[in-house]
């Protein structure tokens, strides 16, 4: 379980190195509401990571905020930037706090049928493909928006 903590950390930092050069492109901002099954999720961190192109091979600073009692959120950079570059990211979404583990579900278990042992921590309410396997994506329009929403359902109807 370690190791696939540390994956995800890296996952984090690997394409933050990537886009903290003195390129990148024109911020907009940027904010909108994250729910948890259709509640104002306020435990939130949501991070946008900009894809690199062959014509912008470095796009640009990511951008986070944490959420608010109501879910929402606004983005800024690591260098205090308002908003995020234009142009389309990655989208990653975790509960923030100490103890966190993510991608863990006792009700599943392991593919061998043994279980797992129960993480030492506050599981993560968010399903791993919004924060450590995350193939979301969301285009930045050049004036920027405020319908940055996210719906996140973990409850199978």
């Amino acid at each position: 379980m370690k190791s696939v903590f540390w994956m995800f950390v890296a996952s984090l930092l690997v394409p933050t190195a990537v886009g903290c050069g003195s390129g990148g492109g024109t911020y907009a901002p940027v904010c909108g509401v994250v729910t948890l099954d259709r509640k104002p999720y306020s435990q939130g961190v949501v991070t946008f990571q900009p894809f690199a192109t062959k014509e912008h091979p470095d796009p640009g600073r990511g951008s986070s905020g944490d959420t608010d009692a109501q879910g929402r959120f606004v983005l800024k950079t690591d260098d205090l930037k308002n908003g995020a570059v234009v142009g389309q990211h990655q989208v990653r979404i975790w509960t923030r706090g100490p103890g966190v583990v993510s991608g863990y579900d006792a009700t599943v278990g392991t593919p061998d049928g043994a279980g797992a042992p129960a993480p030492r921590g506050k599981v993560d309410p968010i399903p791993p493909e919004w924060n450590s396997t995350s193939d979301k994506k969301f285009d930045v329009p050049t004036a920027g928006t405020d319908k940055a929403d996210f719906d996140i359902v973990t409850k199978k109807k």
